[in-house]
């Protein structure tokens, strides 16, 4: 075989590998197909989802100012993947013609206009307002930036040119998700709207809450593709691939977590956490970082952030004694013991009811069945904590006013978080507390399912 030869299929094996390396740390392909993915379900939510919660909560027109830097909570919501940021200032502008016309919505989303003052097009699927006059310059083509209070000028123009009846608001006490109008841009659009379209207003608190937590089918399926990543990461971490007992210490797990996800292109919302429980000794002996030793129970709460999507899950493990192939029967009655409030909590979800709600009927059902344990699950989706109702918090179990009287709604998903604490008799009667989250979606017709599956077994670490 000739020098040169040899030369180009060592750089061909190399091409080769790059690209399969490529492939292995990049599970949803490339950033310009991510970006195209979240084009298509943006346009589909804008056209599909938007009009109806508009009706549902009696608004036609919605009016979401916000700075650069200081966005409101609904803009991941409302823009590409390619934009960041408000840019100086953008003034979103939803207005509802059919209810306007008394028209019945034929559901392609041409009801309701899409006007972002100061914004971009975002792909064609906003009216961009940018300037009212052209700009005095040798190099024609662009408009001025709209600016200061000649934006709120051109506000005021689209709202007495569409005379709405309501104007939505993002104004709450109790919802951060709802809460995005600052108090510099409520003064600004008051001054220049005056009284005749200030007494339109309506705290419009329903509408962003929903609007955010509702989810399309097609991220659901990229969404179990997301669980299986965490899932298999999971898993790899509770192995001796990644745990050497008598070497490795908690924080190691939590780095190697958050590096494992970066060397994927991705993220996560929060600093993962590990932490140990171990017979005979008590979480103040252990301290805050110490080595996993054989015998111990291992628990994580780790997350992973991809195409604006947030995962949340806990898992536990047990790393087995010399001899041992298994978990002590104790520790699996401690598992299943937290599989059955998951299952209360499932026979407990539907929507219309409100957190509140399904907190009370769920801790009566534990009681009732002598489950020691805690209740406190989310929403999640386009937030790890997301938008939607709580259902209990660790040290709030008689439930939370306003914030746990939001209602669940059709095609929301949730994130199923609770514990279980158990006596084991192999640990003398120790108690045992085993913590259980999983993501799990709610359906349009109102139907639970897990987002993939739920941890049914203990992770052994062998």
């Amino acid at each position: 075989m000739t020098k040169t030869r040899t030369l180009t299929l060592l750089l061909a094996v190399s091409v080769s590998a790059t690209a399969t390396a490529q492939t292995r740390t990049r599970p949803f392909g490339t950033l310009r197909e991510q970006a195209a993915l979240q084009q298509s379900w943006l346009e589909k939510r804008l056209k599909t989802v938007l009009p109806g919660l508009m009706r549902k909560h009696g608004i036609d027109m919605w009016v979401i100012p916000m700075r650069e830097y200081m966005e409101d909570p609904t803009f991941t919501s409302l823009v590409s993947p390619t934009t960041f940021a408000a840019r100086r200032r953008t003034i979103y502008v939803f207005f509802d013609t059919c209810a306007a016309d008394k028209r019945t919505d034929p559901g392609d989303g041409s009801c309701v206009e899409r006007i972002a003052l100061g914004g971009t097009s975002q792909g064609g699927l906003y009216e961009a307002v940018r300037s009212t006059q052209a700009v005095t310059a040798a190099v024609g083509g662009r408009q001025a930036e709209l600016w200061g209070d000649a934006q709120w000028q051109v506000l005021k123009d689209v709202v007495e040119q569409r005379k709405p009846s309501v104007i939505g608001i993002n104004v709450s006490r109790t919802f951060a998700f709802t809460d995005g109008l600052t108090a510099g841009e409520m003064e600004g659009m008051n001054t220049a709207l005056g009284s005749t379209w200030t007494s339109k207003y309506k705290r419009a608190e329903e509408l962003p809450l929903e609007f955010i937590a509702t989810r399309l089918p097609e991220e659901e399926a990229f969404y179990r593709r997301l669980q299986n990543v965490v899932w298999t990461l999971i898993g790899r971490m509770y192995s001796t691939e990644v745990i050497k007992p008598g070497v490795t210490k908690t924080s190691d797990l939590v780095w190697w977590w958050r590096q494992q996800v970066n060397d994927m292109g991705l993220d996560t919302w929060f600093q993962p956490s590990i932490d140990v429980q171990r017979k005979g000794v008590s979480a103040e002996q252990l301290g805050d970082d110490p080595i996993i030793q054989k015998g111990d129970v291992l628990h994580c709460d780790v997350g992973i952030t991809a195409l604006r999507l947030n995962t949340d899950t806990q898992h536990m493990a047990y790393v087995p004694l010399d001899g041992e192939t298994d978990a002590p029967p104790g520790l699996k009655q401690a598992l299943k013991n937290a599989n059955r409030l998951q299952n209360v909590l499932f026979e407990e979800v539907r929507p219309g009811r409100t957190g509140n709600e399904i907190l009370a009927s769920t801790l009566a059902k534990m009681k009732s069945e002598k489950l020691d344990g805690t209740m406190y699950s989310h929403p999640i989706g386009m937030h790890g904590h997301g938008a939607g109702p709580l259902i209990g918090l660790w040290v709030y179990q008689e439930g939370l006013p306003r914030r746990g009287d939001a209602k669940v709604v059709p095609s929301m998903w949730y994130s199923s978080e609770l514990q279980v604490t158990t006596p084991v008799p192999e640990w003398n009667g120790q108690p045992v507390r085993v913590a259980q989250e999983e993501d799990f979606i709610i359906d349009k017709d109102g139907k639970l399912r897990w987002a993939i599956r739920r941890q049914m077994a203990w992770h052994l670490v062998m």
